[in-house]
């Protein structure tokens, strides 16, 4: 498969970035799926998941029923798997201000604030692939309108396990391919699939912090990898991240690099504070997430 330089159609030529795909390719172990939760409870969660600090995929379509993912999102008449954004009822809220992130095809990255009815428009015209590209990435579902809120309800398994409160929660909605590169939270992340499909890759705190400091050794650079801002999106930064993670290579048998969990819309992945993730929207269609990032405080 040729590799192509985010956000366009063009292989990539830096010899940074080959010499990671070779490294990768004969030296690193694969990725293992994720454990399934036994069943959907918030017991099962709190006492298998959250206590444990251990990522674990939900059996499939556990937050089918939020009212997001039936109001906002529906599915497309024809195509299996693909939906479409609901745009009579998001449009009500149109003069909304959510965070948009624009990235063109010669790799041009801007992150700005704009009305939500802006997002809807450009995302009733644009296809999948489509070359200049606008995400709702992280934007925060406080800045919302109440009806929007609500369409959001802390779900039970938080409730119960941690003090019931939600440290933030976060929408992320576009079109594939979308790619949120390799960090780590400060929370507990649950990650629930509004609609579309998304690949979740998680390492834990040391395989993560192995995979940045070999990135950081590549770009002679020394980063923090508690505070991470732009140069983690675009330029050499992003495409040797997206390599470290995503190059392709599946590496030697008998170990385990990290896991790998696929969703679909209401399906959902705990990830653990201080987990290191990286994620991609794949297939056709609009695909949304919402990540609400727990204390890590336990209920008495």
């Amino acid at each position: 498969m040729k590799l192509c330089a985010a956000g366009s159609g063009m292989p990539f030529r830096n010899p940074l970035v080959f010499s990671l795909r070779r490294s990768l390719s004969s030296t690193l172990p694969t990725w293992r799926p994720l454990t399934v939760l036994p069943d959907s409870s918030p017991a099962s969660f709190r006492d298998l998941a959250f206590v444990p600090s251990t990522p674990a995929l939900f059996p499939p379509a556990t937050f089918k029923g939020l009212p997001a993912v039936q109001k906002w999102f529906h599915p497309h008449p024809s195509r299996a798997g693909q939906y479409d954004a609901t745009h009579d009822y998001l449009q009500s809220f149109g003069s909304a201000t959510v965070l948009l992130e624009y990235s063109s095809s010669t790799n041009k990255f801007v992150r700005s604030h704009a009305p939500l009815s802006l997002f809807l428009e450009w995302l009733k015209h644009s296809t999948t692939g489509t070359k200049d590209r606008l995400y709702l990435a992280q934007t925060s579902l406080e800045d919302l309108p109440q009806t929007l809120r609500s369409d959001l309800p802390t779900p039970a398994h938080v409730i119960s396990s941690g003090r019931g409160d939600i440290y933030a929660t976060n929408l992320w909605i576009g079109r594939p391919p979308t790619y949120t590169p390799l960090h780590r939270d400060p929370n507990p992340n649950l990650f629930v699939q509004l609609a579309g499909s998304k690949t979740v890759r998680l390492m834990d705190s040391s395989a993560g912090q192995s995979a940045f400091a070999r990135v950081q050794a590549l770009l002679g650079a020394a980063a923090s990898a508690k505070f991470r801002g732009d140069e983690m999106m675009q330029g050499m930064e992003r495409e040797v991240l997206e390599e470290e993670v995503w190059g392709g290579g599946d590496g030697i048998e008998g170990g385990s690099r990290g896991f790998e969990a696929q969703l679909q819309a209401g399906d959902a992945v705990f990830i653990p504070n201080g987990w290191w993730h990286s994620i991609k929207g794949t297939g056709e269609g609009v695909t949304a997430s919402v990540s609400l990032n727990a204390s890590t405080e336990l209920n008495s």
